[in-house]
C-alpha cells in the first residue's frame, strides 16, 4: 500500500511538472485568447477544436523553452522550475516535445481553419521556437512575438476565407508585444548577468514599462475608437 502511494505521488509530481513546464499561466492566456478570437468566425464547437491545436502548440513552446533555458535556470537556481527541481528530467521532457507536436499538427489538420490556418500556426510555432533558443538574446526579441500572434490571427481568420479587421490585428499585437516588455521584468537582472540581452533587457525597467505602457493605450485606442 505504501509503495503504491509513493508510485502515486511520484506521477502526480511528473504531471504537475509538465504542467508547469508548459507555462501553465501564458499557455492558459494564450489559449483563452485563441478561442475567444476564434469565436467571430467559427462557432462555439469550431473554437474549441482551435483551442485544442492552439493548446498542443504551446505545450510544445513551453517544454522546449524550459529544455533549452535549463542550464541558465540551473545556474540562476530557479528551483521553480521543475527541471531544476527535479519534478521532471529532459528523459521525460524531450519525447514529449514530439508528441505535442504531433497532436498540434493532427489537431490543426482536422480543425475548421484547415490547411491555411494549420500553416501559420506552425509558422508561429516556429518563430516561438526561435525566440526560444536565439532571438530572445537579441534586438530583435520582440520580432517572434509580431509573427507568432500575427500569424495565429491571420490563421484564424484566413482559415475562415477572412481577413481580420484592421483595428483587432493592430491591437493584438500592440497588447502581445506589450506583454513581451513586462513579461522579462522579473528576471531582468539575472538575464543580464547571463548574457541575455534582448531588447526590453537593453532599454532596462523603466524604459521597458514605458514601452508596455505606450503599446498598451495604442491598443486600447484601436479598440475603443475601432
Amino acid at each position: 500500500m505504501r509503495e503504491r502511494t509513493v508510485q502515486n505521488s511520484q506521477v502526480i509530481t511528473t504531471l504537475r511538472g509538465f504542467i508547469r513546464a508548459s507555462h501553465f499561466g501564458p499557455t492558459v492566456l494564450v489559449v483563452t485568447m485563441s478561442f475567444l478570437l476564434s469565436l467571430s468566425p467559427y462557432s462555439a464547437t469550431e473554437s474549441i477544436r482551435i483551442a485544442l491545436a492552439v493548446l498542443a502548440g504551446q505545450c510544445v513552446v513551453g517544454w522546449t523553452n524550459d529544455l533549452i533555458d535549463y542550464p541558465l535556470d540551473v545556474a540562476a537556481s530557479r528551483s521553480k522550475k521543475p527541471l531544476v527541481a527535479g519534478m521532471i528530467t529532459a528523459k521525460h521532457l524531450k519525447p514529449a516535445v514530439f508528441i505535442a507536436l504531433f497532436f498540434a499538427l493532427v489537431l490543426s489538420l482536422i480543425a475548421p481553419w484547415g490547411v491555411k490556418g494549420t500553416a501559420l500556426h506552425f509558422l508561429a510555432l516556429l518563430s516561438a521556437t526561435l525566440y526560444n533558443s536565439k532571438l530572445k538574446k537579441s534586438l530583435l526579441s520582440v520580432l517572434p512575438y509580431l509573427v507568432s500572434f500575427g500569424s495565429l490571427l491571420w490563421g484564424i481568420y484566413l482559415g475562415a476565407g477572412k481577413n481580420p479587421p484592421l483595428w483587432l490585428f493592430i491591437a493584438f499585437l500592440s497588447f502581445t508585444s506589450a506583454f513581451h516588455f513586462l513579461n522579462v521584468l522579473k528576471d531582468l537582472e539575472m538575464d543580464l548577468a547571463q548574457g541575455i540581452h534582448g531588447l526590453p533587457q537593453r532599454m532596462g525597467k523603466n524604459r521597458s514599462i514605458a514601452a508596455a505602457v505606450i503599446l498598451g493605450l495604442i491598443g486600447s485606442y484601436f479598440v475603443i475608437f475601432r
